[in-house]
């Protein structure tokens, strides 16, 4: 009863999304475990509120957290700090959103009394005049750095790495993604699907590189859609549903796709080859619990194992396998635009334990592929270190694994980086390597 009354209180939606941003800053959590539950108190046109001041705040956290700098004297500690951060949210409304100066400042006042925190009414209010009359928004720094709205390490490390698209680079991070779809062909002909999008006045786009795709004009609720419960397609960026065309599984292969959830790209295999033998593995039961609830709803099956990637001793049968998709753990740096808050949830110090696991993963999953099989190493990241620099040193140390020649797509890198932006995508790498005879233990 008491859960049933929670939903129908007057909720305040600026102490909500200050709370969200306290837990993914200060708790560590992430956007996709607090945000969801929080909008859930929410009637549906403040869902999308909530999630626009939240990802804005996060996208513009440097540039907040200078302003901030320069309005409060002395940092909050302990349960006051919770303040900040709702002294963060009403910048972000006064600068880049369509909030009334008035609404801003009262309602983030407003917004102490069910954060616990009255006493700081006083400076909120004050500091948030001060904004409006000292014009702050217009006080940019001359530092590149901060006006990125990436986190220091982040930003030197991409600087290195791209050095000459790397302000287009940065403005491609910083900007909304858009929705894809991936029409489920076994269920409906893209034709179709399309001609029921525009039945329901629903505009999108085509992409010339993605057969099974469809890219909505606006964001919308993706459960209202025609189709939606009968499986008639998934949600997939056009990056990853290029796993699909470039493992190129054939009819009646054994295939096995490592580090599978949420089951995007295990759903896409299944229906572009017919009665494949293929393995779904996850390391985390609750993760491998999606992959079963979108393969349900798609209208596909796999065998799901649980099993760590990098331990195949403990799952595997001893059965060889066709091709193997690795879509491996990472920074996942490449679809920052989606996630603003892996920006600060991933540090410096992650990538070299990655990169590790990465290693540990591939040497593990060779010796389960068949001669003349293809694996295909993917992740979300635009980091060398994760991508081409880790293919490199595993060709190194593998005699048996060979560059697939349509890979070589750079005359230095083996393997295809997608940086955000491209043909409207999100950032990502891919690189398929065949095993050969030679030295094949």
């Amino acid at each position: 009863m008491k859960q049933n009354q929670s939903k129908t209180l007057v909720r305040n939606l600026r102490a909500d999304a200050t709370t969200v941003l306290f837990q993914i800053l200060e708790q560590g959590k992430s956007a996709r475990e607090c945000l969801p539950a929080m909008q859930l108190l929410h009637k549906d046109q403040d869902k999308a509120w909530l999630q626009e001041m939240v990802f804005g705040v996060l996208r513009q956290l440097p540039l907040l957290q200078y302003w901030l700098r320069h309005l409060l004297e002395t940092p909050l500690k302990n349960k006051f700090k919770i303040t900040e951060h709702l002294i963060l949210l009403g910048f972000y409304q006064l600068a880049f959103s369509r909030v009334s100066q008035h609404a801003a400042v009262s309602e983030t006042v407003n917004a102490c009394h069910p954060l616990r925190v009255e006493a700081m009414r006083g400076l909120v209010n004050g500091i948030l005049r001060n904004f409006i009359r000292n014009d702050t928004s217009n006080n940019k720094p001359d530092d590149e750095q901060i006006n990125s709205g990436l986190p220091k390490w982040l930003y030197k490390k991409l600087a290195l790495a791209y050095p000459e698209n790397f302000l287009s680079l940065l403005a491609q991070i910083e900007s909304k993604a858009p929705i894809w779809l991936r029409v489920n062909r076994k269920q409906i002909a893209a034709e179709v699907f399309q001609q029921k999008l525009q039945d329901h006045a629903i505009e999108f786009s085509l992409s010339s590189h993605h057969p099974d795709a469809i890219i909505l004009t606006k964001s919308m609720d993706i459960t209202q859609l025609p189709g939606f419960e009968q499986g008639w397609f998934a949600v997939q960026d056009g990056a990853a549903q290029l796993a699909a065309t470039y493992l190129a599984p054939q009819e009646n292969e054994k295939i096995l796709d490592c580090c599978a959830a949420p089951g995007g790209k295990t759903g896409h295999l299944l229906e572009v080859a017919n009665n494949l033998e293929l393995t779904a593995l996850e390391i985390d039961q609750q993760r491998a619990n999606k992959i079963t609830e979108n393969l349900q709803r798609l209208g596909h099956q796999a065998n799901l194992l649980i099993g760590d990637a990098s331990q195949p001793q403990a799952w595997w049968d001893g059965q060889q396998f066709d091709r193997i998709l690795l879509d491996a753990p990472c920074s996942a740096t490449g679809i920052i635009r989606r996630h603003p808050d892996i920006k600060w949830l991933r540090k410096a110090t992650d990538i070299q334990s990655l990169v590790a696991i990465q290693q540990a993963i591939l040497d593990a999953l060779w010796p389960l592929l068949k001669i003349n099989g293809s694996l295909l190493y993917a992740t979300c990241s635009i980091l060398p270190e994760e991508n081409y620099q880790q293919i490199e040193h595993f060709l190194l140390r593998t005699p048996s694994a060979k560059l697939d020649p349509h890979f070589q797509h750079d005359k230095h890198h083996p393997g295809r980086q997608i940086l955000p932006g491209e043909q409207q995508m999100d950032g990502f790498y891919y690189c398929r390597l065949i095993k050969s005879g030679e030295n094949n233990a």
